[in-house]
């Protein structure tokens, strides 16, 4: 498990109350936060990871793809509800996001050194209480399901990721 120091002057300076309401609920009923300090409390309350899927919502196929293909399936949909605190981690590029979003995105992206889209990144956020610095506990990361047999790329997805979570448990 990998460890990632934030500034926290940086994330905790930063005011998100404007920034997004606390979880969108999708189609699938799933809620995606897109706010690191609300995901944070929820993870933190629920003894579950932080799912960060960062992603290009406009342009990026492969992130359309995944979504399509693993996050609108049912068996991604009950796994994610038990096991995850959805984070969408948006790069668009015809649409502005909010500056404290845009800046928080990047700040995540640059610490766990994003290389191309999709990526999910699971992780946990502690704080320490003396610095006030946040570090992320990483566990591992996945990108679209290569090699899957079409039509059954959740399974791969479910297979990889809780391979991840197991990891993260010991």
């Amino acid at each position: 498990m990998k460890s990632f120091v934030f500034l926290a002057l940086f994330l905790l300076g930063i005011q998100f109350s404007g920034m997004a309401q606390t979880a969108s609920d999708n189609a699938s009923g799933l809620s995606w936060y897109t706010d690191l300090t609300k995901a944070r409390a929820a993870s933190d309350a629920s003894h579950k990871p932080i799912f960060g899927f960062f992603t290009g919502s406009d342009w990026c196929g492969w992130c359309r793809k995944l979504q399509s293909d693993v996050f609108a399936k049912d068996a991604f949909v009950a796994w994610a509800k038990k096991n995850v605190i959805l984070l969408e981690l948006d790069f668009p590029r015809r649409k502005q996001l909010p500056a404290e979003l845009a800046q928080q995105n990047q700040a995540l992206q640059q610490a766990l050194n994003i290389q191309g889209y999709p990526t999910i990144w699971f992780f946990t956020v502690t704080e320490d209480n003396t610095t006030h610095m946040l570090s992320l506990n990483t566990l591992g990361s996945l990108g679209y399901p290569q090699g899957a047999e079409v039509g059954k790329e959740e399974v791969k997805f479910l297979i990889d990721a809780n391979v991840i979570l197991a990891k993260g448990k010991k």
